[in-house]
This record gives structure tokens, C-alpha cells and sequence, in this order.
């Protein structure tokens, strides 16, 4: 248990590290923008007394150093500032917007999930076969699209030649929650199949890694069935590794929607941070890159636990 303490530790260090890091990036990227900000936000009529004044409304006439200080330790002290568009508070505005993504990621994780664990083991118990052989082509047909892609199509076939789905999901607080469910569908559809392809790869190979053992090769001397021993004997010990990609991917289906957030014009966060960078609305930028970043370094975090907590072997890498 100390050892496992310890590996948390600094995997918490190594996270803090890396968000320190892309906190410094996001900021020097922003700063690297070309044209002045209050110039983009005042338009070319206003008067240089009016472009200085509102800079210094802004803070834009402090030196970078001390606004990034300033930015970075309010932003630990969860305090993301107001949006220069409309003046309200950032943690507001992506508040509702993160719990409409999550929303979406677990609508998706939900179908993803164990449809790549039934595909990936189905593909071991019948390797070589012409199902493993139709579900390896299916599978990386799909991740081997453009997300875009993937989405438009999708709203061809099931949103315009044949209605089943809206091809617009708008949805807002006042929704019912199976009206939720119906509209991120598509949206959801267009995720699972960029994600099954590594979880169900993942499963498929961690499995028949195990065929091997002999701890198998008994369970056969016994007479057992290969769906047993693969369910009963195979899976929990594949658990490491299919535990590790499957929240690996989970944190895809978080910070990687934007492209089908702005598809599908679902009012998620990634969709508000490519709204914010047209009206150069740099404060949410900075803020929602922040929030994707760390939600994909704790998902990362989170992967590394459960796979040593599944199999200590991991702490004594050779």
C-alpha cells in the first residue's frame, strides 16, 4: 500500500508539472496572436484614448510576466475571471457548457464501452475467423476517418435520407432528459466509432496474450468451454491494459469533441471555446483549454491507479 501511496504522489507531481506547463503554453500562445486585442474587440473606428483606456480595463498594459502570475493564481484559486463578451462570470459559462459535454462523453462511453469489450472478446474466442477478420476491417475502416467525416455522414444516412435522428443537437437545461438522450445520440454514434476500434483492439489482444498461459492451457485439460475460460479466466486478468485504453479513450470523448461539437452544433464546451476564439474572447479561451487540459491529465492519472490497483506487477517494471 505505501508503495502504491507513493506511486499517487507522484503521479500527482508529474500531473501538476504538466499542467504548469500547458498553462505556460496556452498563455504564450495567446500572447503570440497577431493584431492587439482591444484593437479586434473596439473595432477600427475607435479612437487610440478609447483602444489605451480599454487595455488598461483589460490589464493589457502590464507586462506578460505579471498578468500570466496573476492569471495562473487565480485560476488555482478557481477564480477564471469574466468573458469579454458578455461580461459574465467564465466559471458560469463553462460550467453549463462542461456539463453538457460530460453528458455527451458518457452518453457515448455508455455505447462504446461495452459494445468494444463484447467485439473484442467475441474477435478472440473466434480469431482468424470471418467475424474477426469483418469486425478488424469494420473497426479500423472507421477510426481511419476524419471525425468530420465520420459525422457528415452519419447525417446523411440517418438524419436526411432516412429522419431517424435530429441532425442538430440543441439542446438547453429545459430539455427532458430522454429528449437529451434522442438528440446526442448521432453525436454519440459519431464517437463510438472513433473509440471502439482501440478499446476493441486492445481487448481483443490482451486475451489472446493470455491463451497462452498455462494457467489456460489447464483450464482446456479440463474440458471447460473457450467461453468460459475466456469470461472466467482470460478476462479479469486482461483487465490492466483493457482498463488503461478504455479510460484513455474516455478522456478522448471528453476533450476531443470539439470537431463533432461544432458538427452538431451541441452546445458543449468545445463548441463555446471555438465561439470564444471568433470573437476573440481570449479569457474563456485560456480558461476552457485549461479545463480540457486537466481533465485529460487526471483521466491519464486515473488510467495509471487502476492499472496498477488491477495488477501490482506494474509497480516492479523490468
Amino acid at each position: 500500500m505505501a508503495q502504491i501511496m507513493k506511486m499517487v504522489a507522484q503521479r500527482f507531481a508529474l500531473g501538476f508539472l504538466t499542467l504548469f506547463v500547458v498553462s505556460l503554453i496556452i498563455f504564450l500562445g495567446i500572447e503570440l496572436l497577431p493584431g492587439d486585442i482591444a484593437e479586434e474587440i473596439l473595432g477600427q473606428s475607435a479612437t487610440p484614448e478609447t483602444v489605451a483606456a480599454f487595455r488598461r480595463e483589460l490589464g493589457l498594459d502590464v507586462p506578460a510576466h505579471i498578468r500570466y502570475v496573476e492569471w495562473l493564481w487565480n485560476m488555482l484559486q478557481g477564480d477564471m475571471g469574466r468573458s469579454l463578451a458578455n461580461k459574465r462570470e467564465i466559471s458560469e459559462l463553462i460550467g453549463l457548457r462542461f456539463g453538457n459535454t460530460l453528458f455527451l462523453a458518457v452518453t457515448a462511453a455508455a455505447i462504446s464501452v461495452p459494445l468494444a469489450l463484447t467485439l473484442g472478446v467475441l474477435a478472440a474466442l473466434y480469431r482468424y475467423s470471418f467475424y474477426d477478420r469483418a469486425v478488424n476491417v469494420v473497426t479500423l475502416s472507421s477510426i481511419s476517418f476524419p471525425e468530420f467525416f465520420v459525422a457528415y455522414i452519419l447525417i446523411f444516412f440517418l438524419a436526411v435520407t432516412y429522419p431517424v435522428f435530429p441532425s442538430i443537437a440543441n439542446i438547453s437545461d429545459a430539455t427532458p432528459f430522454w429528449e437529451k438522450v434522442y438528440k446526442v445520440l448521432l453525436p454519440a454514434l459519431t464517437l463510438t466509432l472513433v473509440v471502439v476500434a482501440h478499446m476493441m483492439r486492445m481487448t481483443r489482444a490482451a486475451i489472446i496474450n493470455l491463451l497462452a498461459s498455462p494457467y489456460i492451457e489447464m483450464a482446456n485439460l479440463k474440458g471447460l468451454s473457450r467461453a468460459r475460460i475466456i469470461v472466467k479466466h482470460a478476462l479479469p486478468n486482461a483487465l490492466a491494459p483493457i482498463i488503461n485504453v478504455v479510460v484513455i479513450n474516455l478522456a478522448y470523448l471528453i476533450v476531443g469533441v470539439v470537431v463533432v461539437e461544432v458538427v452538431f452544433v451541441y452546445p458543449g464546451l468545445g463548441q463555446l471555446m471555438v465561439d470564444s476564439v471568433s470573437k476573440r474572447d481570449l479569457p474563456v479561451v485560456q480558461a476552457s483549454a485549461m479545463i480540457f487540459a486537466g481533465t485529460y491529465v487526471l483521466l491519464n492519472l486515473l488510467a495509471d491507479i487502476l492499472s496498477i490497483l488491477t495488477n501490482p506487477r506494474l509497480l516492479h517494471p523490468r
